[in-house]
């Protein structure tokens, strides 16, 4: 009897691990909708509360990384729960890394933005985060599914992440050059473009950590492909 109630206590305990990463997942993906929003709108008040609600997002990973750490210690856990409760720690770090990049990335220049020159390539950024944002979704549906291909389907989604960004880079760099007067606007854009694209490549890394839930194995890289 004792024996099961401790089968059942650890359970729940695996159970309310991945509903704290959901949590913060969640969040991560209102933080991006908001950044986008706020930018698109010229909305500072939006903005500023997406800035401020990155407190949440840390509190969460900080709670995450204590929890797992200790049903790590008192738990002692192998094989599959172990990889989970280890990867936990680490989707959360990323998700912290995303949310990061939507606060003080994206939110934290709408102000700069708003006082700036029109750039009609703006439509491009809510393109990127629109996919981002999906991308981050899907691999939360994966995360909770234990669905290594749905993973791996996620993690090559990237690319196409790349490609818009490296579009976005070009064509604001010819319109720095058709006009000076266009070079600070254009400039903050890059780097909420550049945001969005690290935004990818760390749901990569989350993609990943499933795959090694469910597995055993990591997706391989081509060179290049490692995120910070």
């Amino acid at each position: 009897m004792i024996a099961d109630h401790t089968v059942k206590a650890y359970d729940q305990e695996i159970t309310l691990l991945t509903r704290k990463v959901l949590e913060m997942g969640g969040l991560v993906e209102d933080q991006i909708s908001r950044s986008i929003e706020a930018l698109v709108a010229g909305n500072l008040e939006l903005a500023n509360e997406v800035v401020e609600r990155d407190d949440a997002v840390d509190a969460l990973e900080e709670e995450i990384d204590q929890f797992a750490i200790r049903m790590l210690a008192t738990r002692q856990p192998v094989a599959v729960d172990l990889r989970l409760i280890a990867m936990a720690m680490k989707i959360s770090n990323d998700l912290e890394r995303i949310g990061d990049y939507a606060a003080k990335g994206i939110a934290a220049r709408c102000k700069r933005l708003v006082k700036g020159r029109s750039i009609r390539t703006l439509h491009a950024i809510p393109r990127m985060g629109q996919l981002v944002q999906t991308m981050v979704k899907d691999a939360l549906d994966a995360y909770v599914q234990r669905d290594s291909d749905k993973a791996v389907a996620v993690w090559h989604r990237d690319d196409e992440i790349d490609l818009m960004y490296d579009g976005l880079v070009r064509e604001l760099l010819t319109y720095m050059m058709e006009d000076a007067r266009n070079i600070s606007v254009c400039i903050d854009l890059l780097f909420i473009a550049k945001n969005l694209e690290r935004m990818g490549d760390h749901t990569t890394n989350i993609c990943e950590q499933i795959r090694y839930i469910a597995r055993g194995e990591r997706i391989n890289r081509m060179p290049g492909q490692a995120a910070n």
